[in-house]
C-alpha cells in the first residue's frame, strides 16, 4: 500500500511482507519431498518384470511385496504368507472399494505369487494391480 503525505511524497507501509524467501523455501521443500517420496515406498529391493504398458502409482495404496527369497511384506512390514488376508482385513475398512498393488520379483516362482493372490482374494479385494517396469523404446530391458 502506498500513501501520499502532505509534501506529495509517497510512503510505503512497513507491513508489506516480502514473499520471495517464503516461496524459495517452499519450492526447495517441495523438491526434497518429491525426490524422497519414491525412495520411502520402495525400501525393499525387488526386480519387477518389464512390460510394455505401465500405470503410474499416483495415490497411496497398500502394497504387497514378494522379494527374491519369497519373503512377503505388507507395505514395508514383513508378514507371514499365511497372515496376508488377516493383516489386509486389519488395514482396510472397505475391501470392495479398495485396490492393492503387488510387487513381485521376476524370479519368484508362480506358486508363491499365486498363494499371495489367493490370500488377497480371500480378504475380499477384487481390484489388484501388479507393479512392473516399462520396457525401453527398442523393446529391451533396462
Amino acid at each position: 500500500m502506498a500513501f501520499t503525505n502532505a509534501q506529495g511524497r509517497t510512503q510505503s507501509s512497513l507491513a508489506d511482507i516480502n514473499v520471495t524467501p517464503l516461496v524459495d523455501v517452499v519450492l526447495v521443500l517441495l523438491i526434497i519431498f518429491m525426490v524422497t517420496a519414491p525412495v520411502l515406498q520402495s525400501g525393499i529391493e525387488v526386480a519387477v518384470p518389464h512390460t510394455k504398458t505401465v500405470k503410474e502409482i499416483t495415490e497411496e495404496r497398500l502394497v504387497i511385496t514378494i522379494d527374491r527369497q519369497q519373503k512377503v511384506f505388507l507395505n514395508n512390514d514383513p508378514i507371514n504368507i499365511n497372515q496376508v488376508a488377516q493383516r489386509i482385513h486389519e488395514k482396510i475398512r472397505d475391501p470392495q472399494g479398495q485396490s492393492i498393488f503387488i510387487r513381485a520379483d521376476e524370479d519368484v516362482p508362480f506358486g508363491a505369487f499365486a498363494t499371495v493372490m489367493d490370500a488377497v482374494k480371500q480378504a475380499g479385494i477384487t481390484n489388484v494391480s501388479i507393479v512392473t517396469q516399462p520396457l525401453e523404446k527398442n523393446g529391451s530391458r533396462r
